[in-house]
């Protein structure tokens, strides 16, 4: 089998299935590769001030989480049907085990966090494609004006209904799937850098 490369981007004609871009295309550490109704979408990396909120949140997630004895994961790939996401933090109800992939059917929570450069995904594409799909929890992070907010979602009759929000200064608390609760200014410990720096 010939190695696996971005090439079968341009070489494939049949519609893009998950298990065809986890066979064809290879890992990478750079832009997230997803499959969404037949498509490839390619989002590129993000910036660090998503990944300092990505690992920071993750990394407190993941303990309580545990409490619960749930899993958590960054950038885990979900399978559901033909569709591949690949959220920014998810929450399962089993653990990966070195698994390359995890159906959508053990997912508890996803998280979505918020930039300039994915604003529509994550705050609208990417709620309702779960809530069609049934994922009980919905998370998402937004950096707007470098201010985090946070805003925790419930499953109800197909659609995410708000449960808990708060912002930059006040407290995020959570009870469900699992208590939780952060200042959302926590997650960005660094200041924004002075003009003409870096």
């Amino acid at each position: 089998m010939p190695p696996r490369s971005f090439d079968a981007l341009s070489r494939r004609s049949d519609a893009w299935t998950a298990s065809a871009a986890l066979d064809l295309l290879p890992e990478n550490s750079g832009p997230r590769v997803e499959v969404l109704r037949g498509c490839v979408v390619i989002t590129p990396d993000s910036d660090l001030d998503r990944r300092t909120v990505q690992r920071k949140l993750g990394y407190l997630l993941k303990q309580a989480a545990r409490r619960a004895e749930l899993w958590l994961y960054h950038e885990v790939n979900v399978v559901s049907n033909d569709d591949l996401f690949i959220p920014d933090v998810a929450v399962l109800k089993v653990p990966g085990g070195g698994r390359t992939t995890m159906s959508i059917g053990h997912a508890v929570l996803l998280g979505e966090i918020v930039s300039p450069g994915n604003r529509r995904k994550a705050v609208i594409d990417r709620p309702r494609e779960y809530a069609a799909v049934g994922v009980p929890f919905f998370l998402r992070v937004d950096l707007r004006n470098r201010v985090p907010t946070m805003a925790l979602f419930e499953l109800s009759d197909g659609e995410y209904r708000p449960l808990a929000a708060a912002a930059a200064g006040s407290t995020f608390a959570m009870r469900e799937p699992f208590e939780f609760s952060i200042d959302p200014a926590e997650l960005l410990d660094e200041e924004e850098p002075v003009e003409g720096e870096g």
